[in-house]
């Protein structure tokens, strides 16, 4: 492992009082939610879902088969009609009471996104406030939405313009933000009218398992379905299947492919936000103590599982060595520990074993590239899957480092020397999900975010989203967008409808 200096992320702050994060009483039904109410559906195993604080299981829940895609379907099919043609201000009323129970059950809801992924409490809190302003947000933007106006665009023929819902739409969701990755596909489907059928993470179902259980009375039975199991198994099934109109899926490039290939045979309809490893372009101007601090929790919020992290910095060589030093004096300062053990806990586990051995090994990739890491580097000692908060500094340009997503709490350091490298430079991993620009010479902020090939470009700061603002990438990052009105467009086709009016 790569050789760490003593700092005070060296061990790991555990609960003190030995008392449970979550009472096991508040924990959801364990079946798949379809059509309005749980079920246990095929026979097909079971998974343990483990709290990768402590690496014991939480719980068991079941894998599911085809056959439960398609009875999730089949309810979702049945409901889409009623659904669809209900009005904007009807499945507003119904998204913002959805809002009102999450907003109830708020402190229920983070305890369990922090139990089942170890995310801290500040973390799981932050995911809850977002899904509720989701749920807020889409259902006033659909009562408001915009098009071509009404007119005689051929003569004697009057054109309107028509959005309809899709239909039945099948949604992937990752492991790293369970429950708000899957609001951001949620609340704009509904929203536009169309039904759905979801399979969370394996490894984290929990949250989403609950969000079920909140909102079984407010929707009508078959418009919102789970179904947990392999993503080999249901996410296979999902764009296979004829009545699924469209795919939306939050994940790895990996997937992604997977998915793309498979809805191609029918031609579905496709959304795809996938990996990210953000460049960090910081110029010799820029205020170095202010990057280094944005940079202590865009580049390890989540443990650095975050596809918009602030993961890849390019400086210029010139302030290379001061900004360093900035950075590692503020990452040695990270509070790591499990979400119980206090509100001041910053960083959490990685989300299972499997991941937390994938990213000691591109840390081990590192050191046998001759990257130094001054702080972090390795595994932190204890039960759980902890790795310290870690910067690689004089990484050599195209160090497997920089160009893969190691999504993890790493912090690579490369220099420049001219505006030209550094532009291309940052552009060229196979990923345009989000980039960050630190200069304090305007026209060279404006000019230099225009070039960087990334769907989200931060000028001075790093991973600040708003609802209204649209959230999705380019290249390998994927394409559709998730928030803002851009999500309604995805999630709804547009018919032209001409009358002719000639007498």
């Amino acid at each position: 492992m790569i050789t760490s200096a003593p700092t005070l992320t060296s061990t790991v702050r555990r609960a003190a009082d030995g008392a449970p994060l979550l009472d096991p009483a508040a924990l959801p039904p364990r079946q798949h939610f379809i059509g309005g109410r749980f079920r246990a559906g095929a026979d097909d195993g079971a998974a343990a879902v483990v709290d990768p604080s402590t690496g014991q299981t939480i719980c068991a829940v079941p894998q599911g088969s085809a056959e439960d895609v398609d009875a999730a379907v089949a309810a979702a099919v049945d409901a889409q009609d009623a659904w669809g043609r209900s009005t904007p201000k009807h499945r507003s009323e119904i998204l913002l009471a959805i809002a009102d129970r999450l907003a109830e059950n708020s402190d229920l809801l983070a305890r369990l996104e922090a139990l089942n992924t170890g995310k801290p409490m500040v973390v799981a809190e932050d995911d809850v406030a977002s899904a509720v302003d989701s749920f807020r947000f889409m259902p006033g933007a659909v009562r408001a939405t915009t098009s071509l106006a009404a007119g005689e665009y051929a003569e004697e023929h009057l054109s309107v313009i028509v959005r309809e819902p899709l239909g039945v739409v099948g949604v992937v969701t990752p492991w790293n933000y369970p429950l708000l990755m899957g609001v951001w596909k949620i609340a704009p489907i509904l929203a536009t009218g169309n039904t759905l059928v979801l399979k969370p993470s394996e490894h984290t179902p929990l949250t989403t398992l609950k969000l079920a259980e909140l909102v079984a009375d407010l929707l009508p039975s078959g418009v919102f379905n789970v179904v947990m199991g392999r993503g080999s198994v249901i996410g296979q099934r999902l764009p296979d299947h004829p009545q699924v109109d469209m795919i939306a899926l939050t994940g790895s490039v990996g997937s992604g492919r997977a998915v793309a290939r498979a809805a191609s045979e029918s031609l579905k309809r496709v959304h795809l936000e996938l990996g990210g490893k953000a460049p960090v372009v910081v110029f010799e101007d820029a205020d170095l103590q202010a990057a280094a601090e944005s940079l202590r929790n865009a580049g390890y919020w989540n443990a650095g599982q975050e596809c918009g992290a602030a993961c890849r910095v390019l400086v210029h060589e010139s302030v290379a060595e001061r900004f360093t030093e900035l950075l590692v004096e503020q990452v040695s300062t990270i509070a790591v520990g499990e979400p119980g053990a206090g509100q001041d806990v910053e960083m959490g586990p990685m989300v299972s074993e499997d991941h937390y051995l994938r990213v000691l090994a591109h840390l081990e990739n590192a050191q046998a590239e001759g990257v130094r890491a001054p702080v972090g580097g390795g595994a932190l000692e204890g039960p759980g899957f902890f790795i310290a908060p870690t910067v690689l500094a004089d990484v050599p340009a195209g160090a497997a480092c920089t160009q893969e997503e190691i999504f993890g709490p790493v912090v690579t350091v490369e220099t420049f020397g001219d505006e030209e490298e550094a532009v291309r430079r940052a552009n060229e991993v196979p990923f345009g999900l989000s980039a960050s620009v630190w200069t304090l010479n305007a026209q060279r902020s404006h000019d230099v975010a225009a070039r960087i090939d990334a769907g989200t470009v931060w000028v001075n700061s790093h991973l600040v989203l708003a609802n209204e603002m649209p959230w999705g990438g380019f290249k390998g990052s994927g394409y559709g967008r998730d928030l803002s009105v851009y999500a309604l467009d995805d999630y709804s086709r547009t018919k032209h409808v001409m009358h002719h009016t000639g007498r």
